[in-house]
């Protein structure tokens, strides 16, 4: 499968998997910014043409355990109608520290690969209100319910 992207900055890296079998492609920050609800927001310098029927989603990479910082949004979300650059959005779990205008919290830095994104196919879901739904083994248990 192909997927078309776009450079939007000179130093946009193209997008690669890193290893035989990854099931992400790495995305690399040419920008960093903290933005004015305090994120630390790393710009990809791409856009990506999704195609109809698939959904690209970006996730951050592992490394981001060794961080203060968690993704905003938990999984970013690439639908296949959207042409506008792909960002990177950390909350910091602990303060940003501004010293002589420089971050020292800062996890990653221009040129670090901050990301991945996996392209899935999506199916067109009709929504079907209904008075009941079937019955299962497990119902309505929720949240702990199938043990530790």
């Amino acid at each position: 499968m192909k997927i078309k992207f776009k450079k939007l900055h000179p130093e946009a890296v193209i997008p690669s998997y890193q290893k035989e079998g990854d099931a992400g492609l790495d995305l690399t920050a040419v920008d960093f910014e903290v933005d004015k609800y305090g994120n630390a927001s790393y710009d990809t310098g791409l856009a990506f043409e999704v195609p109809e029927g698939y959904v690209g989603l970006i996730f951050p990479r592992s490394s981001i355990c060794k961080t203060d910082l968690s993704l905003a949004n938990a999984v970013g979300v690439i639908d296949s109608n959207y042409r506008g650059p792909v960002t990177f959005k950390f909350k910091p779990t602990g303060a940003f520290k501004k010293a002589e205008g420089n971050y020292e919290t800062v996890a990653y830095k221009k040129g670090d690969r901050v990301g991945q994104l996996i392209v899935m196919p999506v199916p067109h879901i009709e929504p079907i209100e209904v008075k009941e739904l079937s019955e299962t083994i497990r119902g309505a248990e929720g949240f702990g319910s199938s043990g530790n």
